[in-house]
């Protein structure tokens, strides 16, 4: 029963840093990975993220 809470986490963990990412303008796929990597300890490390400005 635990592998299956540590496994929801864990795909939890890597929605939540996808949606983040995508929204701040970061890269996704990388943020995805880290959250796949890290789980819940990539969150933090990803609302850190600056947004991206649109005049670029």
């Amino acid at each position: 029963m635990i592998i299956y809470l540590l496994l929801a986490l864990n795909i939890a963990s890597i929605f939540i840093c996808h949606q983040i990412a995508k929204s701040r303008g970061a890269n996704p796929v990388l943020w995805a990975i880290l959250g796949a990597a890290f789980g819940p300890f990539a969150i933090p490390f990803a609302l850190m993220l600056k947004p991206e400005s649109a005049e670029k």
